[in-house]
């Protein structure tokens, strides 16, 4: 099965309730992204981090890169966070999407999964994932 589209994590959802993630931006939890092939099988039902059909290639290690987190905030009724874009310098990757979870975390949660529409490449360049403006109608992850 390939990637078949973006999904926030149910389990997700309800560990929001729980106070297992934090995203303040000095203080909480480190989440990192994941890049996966297009054989990866994610859904909203994924729960957690997994190396299987993760990426390799020059450049590139398990689990991926952490990400900088952006102090959660909120405009008008939705609250929203996001996060710096990601690089991986001088590699050469072939992703099709990729998972944020959290890595402080028990059991590395997933957050999010994102999918790239099609193969993404770099060939001895940087491949970079740009994440959205931070704001109440693009951030990556919003709560309405």
């Amino acid at each position: 099965m390939a990637f078949t589209g973006n999904f926030m994590c149910t389990s997700f959802k309800v560990e929001l309730m729980k106070g297992v993630h934090d995203f303040t931006n000095s203080s909480g939890n480190t989440f990192n992204i994941a890049l996966y092939t297009n054989s990866a099988s994610f859904t909203a039902a994924t729960t957690a981090y997994t190396a299987t059909n993760e990426v390799t290639g020059t450049a590139y290690v398990a689990k991926g890169n952490a990400l900088v987190n952006v102090t959660p905030t909120s405009t008008s009724t939705t609250a929203f966070t996001d996060f710096g874009d990601s690089t991986w310098s001088t590699s050469t990757i072939t992703a099709r999407g990729a998972m944020i979870f959290n890595d402080t975390a028990a059991g590395d949660p997933s957050v999010v999964i994102l999918d790239f529409g099609a193969d993404k490449s770099s060939s001895a360049g940087d491949f970079v994932v740009v994440m959205p403006t931070a704001d109440s109608s693009s951030a990556i992850i919003r709560i309405a």
